[in-house]
C-alpha cells in the first residue's frame, strides 16, 4: 500500500506513452468460521493483496494486474500494450476530481479480534438457535466472518486517497421438525462494527422463523393484501436495484429507461443510495475510482430522479459521477453498483409500527420467505415466486401458510404499497422496512 510504489508505476506508465494512468491497490485479511454441533466445522483464514494499472492512450484503454510487487514492470508493459490493441472510445477517462467523505468504517475491535473470540461468536449463533426450542433439530449453517481491508488509489490526474475498513457478519439456517414436517428459518446481520452484531439474536430469530412455519397449510387462491417482512422487501428491492444503474439504462436493460421525471412507484416511497451511513457495509470514504461518497435520492415521492454513475457512464450521459464505481477486487475494472441502497417512507404519516401492519389485512399473508427470487426478470420486472409465511384473516394470524405463489410486476408491487413499517433493516448493502401491499395475486 506504499505511495512510493504506486508513484513508480504511474511514472513508468507515462514514460511508456500513457496519457492517463491509475494505480489501484487492495489488501484484505478474512477469517470465516462455520459451527456445527458446538464444534468448528470449517475455519478459513486468508490474506489477499494485489494491484492493478489502468492506462488510457488516444482514447484506448489498457489494463493489467499482479499480486507480486516485483512484477510491476511487466504490469506496465502489459497495460500499455493492451491499450495499443483496444478500440478507441471517447468516453474513456479517469476521474478528475477526488474526495474523501468523513464516514466511520473501521473498527479496532474487528481488526484486533482474537481467533478464540471469533470462534466463540459462531458457536453462540448455533447454541442460541438450538436452545430456543427442542424442535430445532438441525443447523444447516451457522457462520461468522471478520474482515479487515485497505484500499489506495493514485492517479496521474492528482488522485491520492486511501482508507482502512472492517466488516463482520453472522448468519444461520435453522431447521425445525415436528412429526414428519420440517421447516427452515434464516437470519443475518452484517456491519463494519463488531458492536452492531448480536450473535445470539441471529440464532434466535432464525429459530423463531422456522418454528412459526410448523403446521403450515396450503391456501386458496385470491387477490388480497400481503405484508412483506423487511428481509423479503429487501430481496425485491435488490431486483429493482439493477434498473437504477446507468450501465443498465444505457444498454436498454432497465425498466426505468426513458422514464426520468415519471412516477414509477407509490408516491409515499423514496429510494436512496448513500455511502455515508456509519457502519454500513456499503459505506466508505470514496468509490473505486477515488470519487467521494455521497447520498443520492434516486426516487422521491415515487418519482424517478436519477441513476447511479461511475466516471465512464457519466461521460456518456454528460453528467458527473455519483461515486458509484465498484470493483470486485484488484483483478477487475470499475463497473457501477450501489453503495447502501434503501427504500423508506417519504414521511412519518406513511409509517407505522411493523407489528401492526397485519391488522390492515382482511385476507392475505405475512410473507417471511421466498423461493425462486432469482427467476424474477430485472429488465421487465415480471416475477412469480413461491412464498411461505402466516395466513391472516381479520387482521389476525390464523395459521402458517405454505406453497403459495405471488406474481406480478415489481413496479406494480411497489406502486401498491399502502403502509411502510418502522423496521428498516439492511441485509448486506440493501435495506428495506416491512411493507403492507394491497391488490396482490396470491395463488394457492
Amino acid at each position: 500500500m506504499d505511495t512510493g510504489f504506486a508513484t513508480q508505476l504511474l511514472d513508468a506508465a507515462r514514460r511508456a506513452g500513457a496519457e492517463q494512468a491509475e494505480v489501484f491497490l487492495k489488501s484484505a485479511t478474512n477469517l470465516s468460521i462455520e459451527a456445527k454441533h458446538q464444534a468448528i466445522e470449517t475455519l478459513e483464514k486468508s490474506t489477499t493483496s494485489g494491484y492493478c494499472l489502468r492506462v488510457i492512450r488516444d482514447g484506448r484503454l489498457g489494463f493489467s494486474y499482479a499480486t507480486e510487487p516485483a512484477a510491476w514492470q511487466r504490469v506496465v508493459e502489459l497495460a500499455v500494450e493492451a491499450s495499443r490493441h483496444a478500440e478507441p472510445d471517447d468516453y474513456n477517462g479517469l476521474a478528475s476530481t477526488s474526495g474523501y467523505a468523513d464516514v466511520a468504517v473501521y473498527d479496532d475491535a474487528i481488526a484486533m479480534l482474537p481467533e478464540t473470540d471469533a470462534i466463540r461468536a459462531a458457536l453462540m449463533i448455533e447454541k442460541a438457535a438450538r436452545d430456543r426450542d427442542p424442535r430445532i433439530t438441525k443447523i444447516r449453517k451457522a457462520a461468522s466472518s471478520f474482515t479487515t481491508a485497505e484500499t489506495r488509489i493514485l492517479s496521474s490526474l492528482g488522485i491520492d486517497v486511501a482508507y482502512r475498513a472492517t466488516a463482520c457478519s453472522a448468519q444461520i439456517m435453522a431447521v425445525a421438525e415436528q412429526q414428519s414436517e420440517s421447516q427452515m428459518g434464516w437470519d443475518y446481520q452484517g456491519s463494519r462494527f463488531l458492536r452492531d452484531i448480536d450473535f445470539v439474536a441471529v440464532g434466535r430469530k432464525a429459530a423463531d422463523r422456522a418454528l412459526s412455519l410448523l403446521g403450515a397449510e396450503k391456501i386458496a387462491s385470491l387477490k388480497g393484501s400481503i405484508v412483506l417482512e423487511h428481509s423479503v422487501a429487501a430481496e425485491f428491492l435488490g431486483i429493482l436495484s439493477s434498473a437504477l444503474l446507468s450501465e443498465s439504462v444505457q444498454k436498454k436493460k432497465s425498466m426505468f429507461a426513458g422514464r426520468l421525471g415519471q412516477q414509477v412507484i407509490a408516491e409515499r416511497l423514496r429510494i436512496v443510495d448513500s455511502g455515508l451511513i456509519p457502519g454500513r457495509l456499503g459505506s466508505r470514504p470514496f468509490d473505486d475510482e477515488g470519487v467521494a461518497m455521497a447520498e443520492k435520492t434516486l426516487i422521491d415521492h415515487g418519482t424517478l430522479k436519477g441513476f447511479l454513475y461511475n466516471t465512464y457512464t457519466a461521460r456518456k450521459d454528460g453528467v458527473v459521477s455519483t461515486g458509484n464505481a465498484v470493483r470486485g477486487g484488484f483483478k477487475g475494472m470499475p463497473s457501477v453498483g450501489p453503495s447502501n441502497l434503501f427504500l423508506d417512507a417519504v414521511s412519518d404519516a406513511d409509517r407505522e409500527k411493523a407489528d401492526s401492519l397485519m391488522e390492515h389485512i382482511d385476507k392475505g399473508m405475512v410473507v417471511n420467505e421466498t423461493m425462486g427470487m432469482h427467476t424474477a426478470n430485472p429488465i421487465s420486472g415480471e416475477f412469480s415466486v413461491g412464498v411461505s409465511g402466516l395466513w391472516v384473516e381479520g387482521g389476525k394470524v390464523v395459521r402458517p401458510a405454505k406453497e403459495a405463489v405471488i406474481s406480478g410486476n415489481i413496479l406494480d408491487l411497489f406502486k401498491n404499497v399502502a403502509l411502510v413499517g418502522d423496521d428498516l433493516i439492511f441485509y448486506g448493502n440493501i435495506g428495506a422496512p416491512s411493507l403492507l401491499i394491497e391488490g396482490i395475486d396470491i395463488s394457492g
